[in-house]
Formats: structure tokens, sequence, C-alpha cells
């Protein structure tokens, strides 16, 4: 699910500026992976099932999608092992096996690609920079394309 959001915060309303000591593509990145480090370590452990899965990524975007310098955000849970309810007592939860995000955020003229991917090789939920664009230096990307 996507949803486009608008910037909420502004550059020039930004009160927080003067603390922070670096460049607007090195603040569009925290300001990703800030982000990604919430929804993991809010949503793991939560309750899915296939009749709440839609509605579970539906809530990971809206919590997210109004914090300051988000452009767009996406949440997706791997239905495969999804299963219905055999008794009370049965259910499954989120993790980190079955949760991706891919977020954009944008500072100033910088603007961050990151995303939140389950690398089986690695065996690991990993929140990684997949694209950076810096204003006029036009984007820098890494090996994950």
């Amino acid at each position: 699910m996507e949803i486009k959001a608008k910037m909420v915060t502004m550059m020039k309303g930004d009160k927080a500026k003067e603390l922070f000591n670096c460049s607007d593509s090195e603040r569009a990145v925290f300001e990703a992976g800030i982000k990604l480090g919430g929804i993991y370590h809010q949503f793991i452990g939560a309750t899915v099932t296939p009749e709440n899965v839609a509605h579970l990524e539906k809530t990971i975007v809206e919590g997210t999608r109004y914090q300051p310098f988000v452009e767009s955000i996406e949440a997706k849970i791997d239905r495969e092992d999804l299963k219905s309810k055999g008794d009370p007592y049965d259910y499954q939860t989120v993790t980190g096996k079955m949760l991706g995000v891919k977020i954009i955020t944008r500072y100033g003229k910088a603007r961050a690609v990151c995303e939140l991917k389950w690398l089986e090789d690695m065996r690991y939920p990993l929140m990684y920079v997949k694209e950076v664009t810096r204003g006029d230096e036009g984007p820098s990307k890494g090996k994950n394309k």
C-alpha cells in the first residue's frame, strides 16, 4: 500500500535545524532511519491474520505519513504463510521476515529512499539506504537497485 503524503513540517519551520550538525542529505537519511526503526519495533509482534493484514499495512502507513519530512511510504506484510485461526489460541504475529517498508524522506533539496526488507541470504531484516539525491549533485545509489 502506498500513500503519498504532503510534508507536514517545512524546512523554514524546522526549530530543530540548529541542533543537527549535518548536511541536508544526511538529515534526510536520519529521518528515514528513525522512522524505519520505529515501525520495526512497534509492529513486530503485532497479531496478524489474513483478515486484518491490509488494515495493519494501512495503520503502518497512516501512522508514519504525517511525521516530519515524509514524502511517501509503502508498507507490505508478506501473506505467504498467513493462515486463518483454527481455534481461539491459534494466531500469528508479524515477524521481521514478513515486514517490508519503503520510505522516501525529503529535507531541503535532499531526498532519501530507504527500505526495510528481509534478506534471506543474511537471514536478517535489514534497514538500508537505497538512494540519496543531494539536490544539485544528482542521485547516489548503492548496489541494491
